[in-house]
Parts: structure tokens; C-alpha cells; sequence
């Protein structure tokens, strides 16, 4: 069976869409808990891309498609599309000084001080270069700003900081919400496309949002490299007692960097120094995938188009241990989406009548390698993206109880909004602000890759606000998470979970993805938003 079918047009959503003709079935908070339990098992390894913890997984959950009645529509008849990725792992012996004639060099320790990749997936990198601290290193000419301003970086190593300038004017970055500037993603892009050798990003915590233990491991994985495009010689960060270090020749301190790369009119500053880097680095292929599966339509003319709900399954699977622990169950990131993935899965192909469109159940790799899976398949979608109506994403719920508020972060930039008010007012359910915005996390889940090839794309997470709860018990959960679990081998199952209100939030998702089946038109982006372009480009007006 294939789904690629030549793209129509279609007009701009309707602000209301027909009633679904039954509610979906029940979904079961059971049968979620024992999907987390085995995705997070140690059995499985912490779900590595390219390791026995993927097979596990990836047969697991296209066993579950293939049992709830799913059609497959990966390559060959299966639920798999390959996705091919290379490994590519730095070595604990790569060496990093600052050096200037006459002066003693500086010597970073590899991990503890200085993280990350080469880009250019080959055995041995090595620079000799000038550091020129460039700022946040954005070039964003709509703001009048550009952190390059006059100076030539090719073959230059550039020094910056995620986020971007402080802003309380939406007009401005955004106001209090990173916008994609800030991602230290379009860092690296931005540092490659500008011919620059190698880029490094100073951390703090308050700029990340998350601390530099995250950014810590050297084993990566990237889709394989178009060889002609840029690529940077190494690509990563700086611990900040580091960039203390790398800085206070230049007499500055990390402090005095930031609060110059946060003012208007900034201008790049050579440091003095050059950066001298030798990294070997280990480079396999990895025969990593996603898991798909279908439901199809109702509707003769409508089936060829869809809505697409997606969930990451891998993790990062075995590391360097954290008290005595090797294995990185990412019990919560992300066996819990996964895991209501499936689940609405079982409600979707179970309903009766189906409605019009189909649905398809997307399991990417790699999102923690830098949403690798949902990229390559926004590149290499399996309904075209002008038939893709919508993209649902569910990513890292913490089992806190029944929610009595969500987060929607980016769908009031879309014409489904009114759709999902409806459906929140259904569920007894607020929209709150995301109070992440300002770390930019509509940027750092898969729905992302999906929004930039054009599709209307969001996450659905539960909000502050829970049943029989306090009002900051919510934000004292979350924040302990980020401080203790986060990426590390403490996010495990724990006794304590709630699994409630994964109903509520299902059944939520449920009935936007049904609106928007059922609707006579396609969803699209807001005048004027960001992603219109792409959708236009792939046929939606």
C-alpha cells in the first residue's frame, strides 16, 4: 500500500468543523502505565538509536500498531521507514587549548570543561584558528540585528551564547518567548553557513535552561551528510568555569560577555586568542527507524489526506553512570508519549464510523540527537505534506494526576485554534500560556521539524493546573525533574506516578485530530506567521 498521491489544493480551514458522529472509545490508563513500564525497563537499554534497545522498542511498538488494526506503510510492507544516521562519537582524548604567542596556553579537559561533535563525520578534525566571540550569533535583519556585523568569520572559530536578546515587545524576538533564533540549533547552522571552523556555545544554566550535564556526552548521531553543504569542524560547548577561562584574557568575565551579547548595537570581539582543537572521532552508520501505521478514511475523496500524530520512542540509552546507574530509561522522555501514542492508536482504529481523513501514528528516532527522525521525515514524508492536515505531538508528561489546564504552545499560530478551544472547553480544560516559552521548547520537540516544512504542528502537554492538587505542586514536580532527572539515569518509573490524566489529555487530542479529519478544509498557519510560506509551497492556500 503506498500514500503517496499527487498534492490538491484546498482552502483555509473553516473556524468550525462538524461534530465528530460518536465519541471514540475509552482509552485506558492501564494499559498507557504497562506500555511506560516496558518502554522504560532496563531490558530495553535506555532505547539507544542503532543499539538492541531500538529493536526491542521499534518491534514492540509496530506489534501494538499491527495488533490494534493499523495498516503499514513503511518501506516494503512494513511499519518501518529507515532512517539512516551515522554515529558519531568524540573522543574522551581530544584536546582543546587557547593559545597566544608568549603566554602560557590554556587547557580545557574534554567533557568536564568542553562537549560536542565534529560535523563533518570524519575520523580526525583538527583547527589552529582565531576565537571571535560573536554574541548570541544571530543574524535576524526583520529585528535589525546581526551579531556579525562587519566581520568575516570563514575559518574562524566563533564563540557565542544560546537564547537570544531580552525582549518584552511580542514584536521583538518574540518578547518573553525564545523564538528560533535562540535554539542553539540555528547557532551552528548560522556559524556553518558564515564558513566559520568551529563554533562554541558558552553554558549557563540560565541561558539553557538546563545544566551543562546535558550537553555533557560526546556520542552523537546526525543524518548522513550532504556533502555539499557547510560543516563545522567541531560543534559545542563550553562548561561556564571554561568560558571563564577562555574569556579573562580578553579581561572578561562571563558575565560581562552576556550582558554585552544581550545589548543593541553589539559588535564582534576577537579574543585574543586562538583556539587549537585536535578531535578524533569514531564514525559508524547506524540502521536506526521510525515506526508507522495507518488508519484510513472513511471517505473516498478525504482518505488520501491525513492527520498525524507523532511521539519520539528512543532515549540515550547507556552512558556514563550517575550514582552507580549506566542505563537511561527516559521513563518520562519519552515512554509516557510514546505510550499515549499507542494508545490513541487503539482508540483511532477502533472507532465506528472512522472519520473521513486517515490518521497516521508516526514513532520517530533520534530526537535527542537533535530531532533527527522527524526530519528526515518532514524530507520523506509518507502522505505528502500538502495532505497532511495536522501533526499532533506528544512528548515528556510527567504522570502528575488529572489536569485541569494544558499547553497548546503554537496552535493559536494556526486556523485549528478555534477547534482546539472547543475541545478544551469539552474537557473541562484551560489553555494556559507554555510557561517554558522563554526557553523556546515549541522549538525543541519533533512537532517543530513538521512546522517548518509548513505543516500546522503542536505539542499537547498538561498544564499547571491539576485535580486535588496544589497550585504549584505541578511546577515543583516539573522543576525537580529538570533538576535531577532530566537526562540522566534517574528518569525511571517511579511509585508514586499518577496516570489519570492521560484519558483527559488523549481524549482531548482525540477530538482535535477528529475536527480536523472531518472539517471540508485543511488547517494553515495564521497570516503572516513564520511557517505560511512552506504551507503555501506545498498547496494548501
Amino acid at each position: 500500500m503506498t500514500f503517496r498521491l499527487a498534492l490538491t489544493c484546498c482552502a483555509a480551514l473553516a473556524v468550525t468543523a462538524p461534530a465528530p458522529a460518536a465519541d471514540p472509545p475509552a482509552l485506558s490508563a492501564d494499559r498507557i502505565k504497562a506500555d511506560i513500564a516496558y518502554l522504560a525497563s532496563d531490558r530495553l537499554e535506555g532505547r539507544g538509536p542503532g543499539t538492541r534497545g531500538e529493536e526491542l522498542t521499534t518491534d514492540h511498538i509496530a506489534a501494538e500498531f499491527k495488533k490494534a488494526g493499523l495498516k503499514p506503510i513503511g518501506a516494503a510492507g512494513t511499519y518501518f521507514q529507515p532512517v539512516p544516521l551515522v554515529r558519531v562519537a568524540t573522543s574522551p582524548k581530544a584536546t582543546l587549548q587557547a593559545t597566544a604567542p608568549g603566554k602560557d596556553p590554556i587547557a580545557f579537559q574534554c567533557e568536564e570543561e568542553f562537549s560536542g561533535t565534529s560535523h563533518t563525520q570524519t575520523e580526525l578534525e583538527e583547527f589552529d584558528a582565531e576565537a571571535v566571540f560573536v554574541g548570541h550569533g544571530i543574524t535576524a535583519p526583520e529585528f535589525g540585528w546581526d551579531d556579525y556585523k562587519g566581520t568575516d568569520v570563514r575559518g574562524k572559530v566563533v564563540v557565542l551564547f544560546t537564547n537570544e536578546p531580552p525582549s518584552d515587545d511580542p514584536q521583538f524576538f518574540g518578547g518573553k518567548a525564545l523564538t528560533y533564533y535562540g535554539r542553539w540549533t540555528f547557532k551552528f547552522e548560522e556559524a556553518a553557513r558564515r564558513g566559520a571552523k568551529a563554533c562554541f556555545i558558552i553554558h549557563t544554566n540560565e541561558t539553557a535552561g538546563y545544566p551543562y550535564s546535558v550537553v555533557r556526552p560526546l556520542d552523537g548521531a546526525q543524518l548522513k551528510r550532504d556533502p555539499n553543504t557547510p560543516a563545522l569542524a567541531f560543534a559545542g560547548w563550553l562548561s561556564q568555569k571554561a568560558g571563564e577561562k577562555l574569556l579573562a584574557p580578553a579581561g572578561l568575565t562571563v558575565g560581562d560577555a552576556l550582558k554585552a551579547a544581550d545589548t543593541k548595537g553589539f559588535k564582534p570581539r576577537a579574543l585574543g586568542v586562538n583556539l587549537k582543537g585536535r578531535v578524533p572521532t569514531t564514525v559508524e552508520k547506524i540502521h536506526s527507524k521510525n515506526v508507522a501505521g495507518v488508519v484510513e478514511g472513511s471517505d473516498p475523496a478525504l482518505k488520501s489526506e491525513a492527520v498525524l500524530f507523532t511521539a519520539h520512542w528512543d532515549h540515550l540509552g547507556v552512558g556514563r553512570a550517575v550514582v552507580g546507574d549506566t542505563i537511561y530509561n527516559g521513563a518520562a522522555d519519552n515512554a509516557t508519549g510514546t505510550a499515549l501514542l499507542m494508545e490513541l492508536a487503539r482508540a483511532w482504529a477502533a472507532q465506528n464510523p472512522k472519520p473521513k481523513r486517515s490518521a497516521v501514528f508516526l514513532a520517530v528516532t533520534a530526537e535527542e540527537k537533535g530531532l533527527l527522525g522527524s526530519k528526515y521525515y518532514a524530507q520523506n514524508p509518507l502522505v505528502p505534506l500538502g495532505k497532511t492536515a495536522l501533526n499532533l505531538n506528544f512528548d515528556m508528561i510527567l504522570p502528575l494526576g488529572v489536569p485541569e489546564s494544558v499547553v497548546v504552545t503554537g496552535a493559536d499560530r494556526t486556523t485549528a485554534f478555534p477547534v482546539v478551544k472547543t475541545a478544551a472547553a469539552k474537557h473541562k480544560l484551560e489553555v494556559e500560556p507554555d510557561p517554558r516559552a522563554h526557553l523556546g521548547v515549541f522549538y525543541r520537540s519533533d512537532h517543530f521539524s513538521l512546522a517548518r516544512a509548513g505543516v500546522p504542528a503542536f505539542s499537547i502537554g498538561a498544564g499547571s493546573k491539576l485535580k486535588g492538587k496544589s497550585a504549584d505542586f505541578a511546577k515543583k514536580a516539573a522543576q525537580e525533574f529538570n533538576d535531577q532527572r532530566y537526562h540522566a539515569p534517574q528518569d525511571e518509573v517511579r511509585p508514586d506516578w499518577d496516570y489519570s490524566g492521560f484519558p483527559v489529555l488523549g481524549g482531548f487530542a482525540l477530538d482535535i485530530a477528529r475536527a480536523a479529519a472531518d472539517a471540508d478544509t485543511l488547517p494553515t498557519w495564521n497570516p503572516g506567521d513564520e511557517f505560511l510560506p512552506a504551507r503555501e509551497k506545498s498547496g494548501v492556500k
